[in-house]
């Protein structure tokens, strides 16, 4: 099976392309999908995330209580290790059970963390980078979220730096403008994976 792995910084238009990739007949897998059905009331993950760091991450319905979460991890990065040792093993078993069940011409794998891990390199045989500029990652999160601008800035340099995610692309949509712009791109690319792939 041939596996795209589409990744970008907060912002930049992840799902957006996935859901354009999905209309052209695609199998899209999100990892941070598969990261809320673990976390969710009774996920998979729930019982070793009480373990690890204690009732007071869990909401009453017994689910992940991502906001007391989000906190944690992005002030403190051994907390953020041990959540992302915990979730990234489980979240890659899925990925690799999906793909497998995937009959479409070829599989898009959206992971935002995929340079900053590296465990996908044995699935994945090109990287796809949605970029934007930084102010509009700034502008477009704050927007969909509850996040302020300084939340925004503190996710973003967790992240793989933009120039170190470019260099390591093997394609590159540019997400500046409306959707139109990004589905002529994506269509663009669609046909050259398809032809990849005959």
């Amino acid at each position: 099976m041939f596996v795209v792995g589409l990744t970008g910084g907060i912002g930049c238009g992840k799902s957006a392309a996935g859901d354009i990739f999905t209309e052209l007949g695609i199998d899209v897998i999100d990892t941070d999908y598969i990261a809320h059905q673990l976390t969710q009331a009774d996920g998979a993950a729930i019982p070793a995330i009480r373990d690890l760091f204690g009732e007071a991450f869990i909401t009453r319905d017994g689910a992940l209580d991502r906001e007391t979460m989000r906190k944690l991890v992005f002030s403190d990065n051994a907390s953020r290790q041990k959540l992302e040792k915990l979730l990234h093993p489980l979240i890659l078993t899925e990925v690799s059970h999906r793909i497998q069940q995937s009959y479409s011409s070829y599989v898009i794998v959206i992971i935002p963390l995929l340079l900053e891990t590296g465990d996908y390199d044995h699935l994945i045989q090109r990287i796809l980078v949605i970029d934007c500029d930084e102010q509009l990652q700034l502008v477009r999160t704050m927007a969909r979220s509850q996040l302020s601008a300084a939340d925004v800035k503190t996710i973003m340099a967790a992240q793989v730096g933009r120039q170190c995610r470019l260099k390591k692309a093997d394609d590159i949509i540019v997400n500046n403008e409306d959707v139109g712009h990004l589905k002529t791109q994506i269509i663009r690319l669609h046909h050259y994976y398809l032809a990849l792939t005959a």
